[in-house]
């Protein structure tokens, strides 16, 4: 089957109903333009995955000829002045034939176009340039950053279609190529690894920060990145509030004029919660496709889906009580909270999706909205949770999507009287099918998995804990991939600017905000490792400090 002008429209419709994509990106941010080449790899990454997974499409020569490139504006990136014989559009898409391939010089590239006469045609060339004026073209008319464009163009393209079983031209190199030197482990000491990092950090933070917009109009004095500058300034120190913050950031940031404090509350208080949250899974989105250029990224497997709470709050909740709602132990304290859903086990630990949580919310509510985004952005195998969604109607529409789950259960008479019948025999491990009742004769069934604890401090039925599973206790070792979500809670809110605020769009911007810096951190770890070692070791070579200290840099801020 060939491609037709009714799967590319299934390609752009597929896409625009996509509320975590824009395209093109330059029309969605003013952080963009049409000659912003990072804009043009960021769309190309996005129509490539897309593209490769519809039937029709089986060439990457065929992605290149059709791609829109009407919007871009090459202008800037074009050293020749007057009238030429090949438009700059034309050559990058020849370009990019000669990066699919491989051919290290233009001789081959034109040897091949003079025996596809078909494809010279879809690529509007009425002649074949020869090889000088390909050489001139690539080395003097192409500035060194278009140049890169191509070649990481090519690599995306190359990349999307060998995941989607398209056959490809030669094989991608699955290694960043963001530096031209090689290292020996020997050599990976931190100075090495700090290098790295910074030309990395740059990169992601090129290609995540523009998703983030104010929508303040044009012809406001204070550029739009001093507000994210300073966003990022204030997770840089723990306990920072956005007025002393802002403060230090007058002295500390490059920039000629940089936002007071009550200024950049005003502005993240008028972004709605809805647009907070897209504008997250977007840039978690553009983090996500970088981290899966690597082999190493697992875009498959494991999500865990948790509740944290802010710190305790102390004072008047007045008016503010379906917010400010408590906390999860049921005492008569109070607290902010939220829920993420975030990859673990063997994947790169990135937050995939945050939202508020509101007095009155169903779990099934809450676990269904974040399985929804989840599972937009990777195929989700196994649901890991706490025992607070032990609902038989959160486990019943996990089942009905065709998913897996382990859920820690809370012992009622039944399960402590099994748990005594358990430890009478000395048995540390026991399995059974259970049927919970979901309402109307209707029942959803699991099993009960009983598990004693090792070294226990207790000598009664708390030895044991109750799991519930659909997939048998073959799943339930990777139960202990939830430490990691603690583990970034920890992480996350060490990140986070500090307010009195009770505005709860203000607070859970804070809070997403500092989900952002974790998950640039823990992708700027992966992509790092990978360009040194070739390997992904789960334990951090660049530390959240470190990455911390490189976005401040790459901001501009001192």
């Amino acid at each position: 089957m060939t491609q037709t002008r009714t799967s590319q429209r299934d390609v752009f419709r597929h896409i625009a109903e996509k509320s975590t994509v824009d395209w093109p990106v330059y029309d969605s941010t003013p952080l963009y333009d049409r000659s912003s080449l990072d804009a043009l790899q960021a769309d190309i990454r996005t129509i490539a995955r897309r593209w490769f997974e519809h039937e029709e499409h089986h060439s990457v020569e065929q992605f290149v000829c059709q791609y829109p490139l009407n919007y871009v504006d090459f202008g800037i990136h074009d050293c020749y002045a007057g009238s030429t014989r090949y438009e700059v559009d034309t050559l990058f898409r020849v370009f990019m034939l000669k990066e699919l391939h491989g051919w290290a010089h233009e001789t081959a590239l034109v040897e091949y176009l003079d025996r596809q006469p078909e494809l010279c045609e879809q690529l509007n060339l009425e002649s074949i340039p020869d090889q000088s004026t390909l050489w001139r073209s690539w080395h003097n008319r192409f500035t060194a950053e278009l140049r890169e464009t191509v070649r990481i163009a090519a690599r995306t393209v190359l990349i999307r279609a060998q995941t989607a079983d398209v056959a490809v031209p030669r094989e991608p190199d699955r290694k960043p190529r963001l530096h031209e030197d090689t290292f020996r482990e020997s050599e990976l000491d931190d100075h090495t690894i700090l290098r790295e990092a910074e030309k990395i950090t740059d990169h992601v933070g090129r290609i995540v920060y523009p998703v983030f917009s104010l929508e303040r109009g044009d012809g406001c004095e204070i550029h739009e990145n001093a507000y994210w500058d300073l966003q990022t300034y204030l997770g840089l120190r723990e306990n920072l509030a956005a007025n002393e913050g802002a403060r230090s950031f007058i002295h500390e940031s490059e920039r000629n004029r940089t936002p007071m404090g009550h200024g950049h509350r005003d502005h993240i208080r008028d972004l709605s919660i809805p647009a907070i949250r897209e504008m997250y899974r977007q840039a978690v989105g553009r983090l996500l496709d970088e981290v899966a250029e690597t082999e190493e990224f697992f875009r498959a497997g494991i999500v865990a889906i948790d509740i944290t709470e802010a710190d305790l709050f102390t004072g008047d909740r007045t008016g503010h009580e379906d917010e400010i709602i408590g906390t999860k132990e049921k005492s008569d304290e109070y607290a902010y909270q939220w829920a993420t859903v975030q990859l673990v086990g063997n994947a790169v630990p990135l937050v995939l999706d945050a939202r508020p949580v509101r007095k009155g919310e169903s779990r099934l509510e809450i676990v269904e909205d974040l399985l929804n985004s989840a599972e937009e952005f990777v195929h989700v195998d196994n649901i890991l949770m706490d025992r607070e969604f032990d609902s038989q109607h959160v486990l019943e529409m996990i089942s009905q999507r065709g998913l897996s789950y382990v859920v820690p259960k809370r012992m009622q008479t039944s399960e402590k009287a099994q748990a005594k019948r358990l430890l009478q025999r000395d048995q540390d491990r026991y399995e059974t099918d259970r049927k919970l009742h979901l309402g109307k004769n209707e029942w959803h069934e699991t099993t009960l998995i009983y598990r004693r604890k090792e070294d226990s401090e207790h000598d009664d039925h708390r030895q044991y804990s109750v799991f519930m599973s659909n997939c048998g206790s073959g799943h339930l070792t990777e139960y202990g991939y939830r430490w990691e979500i603690e583990s970034g809670y920890k992480s996350i809110k060490r990140f986070m600017a500090a307010t009195t605020s009770k505005d709860f769009g203000l607070r859970f911007f804070y809070f997403a905000f500092a989900c952002l810096l974790y998950s640039i951190w823990r992708a700027v770890d992966l992509l790092v490792q990978v360009a040194l070692t070739g390997e992904y070791e789960h334990a951090p070579a660049v530390t959240a400090d470190n990455t911390l200290t490189l976005l401040k840099k790459e901001t501009g801020i001192g």
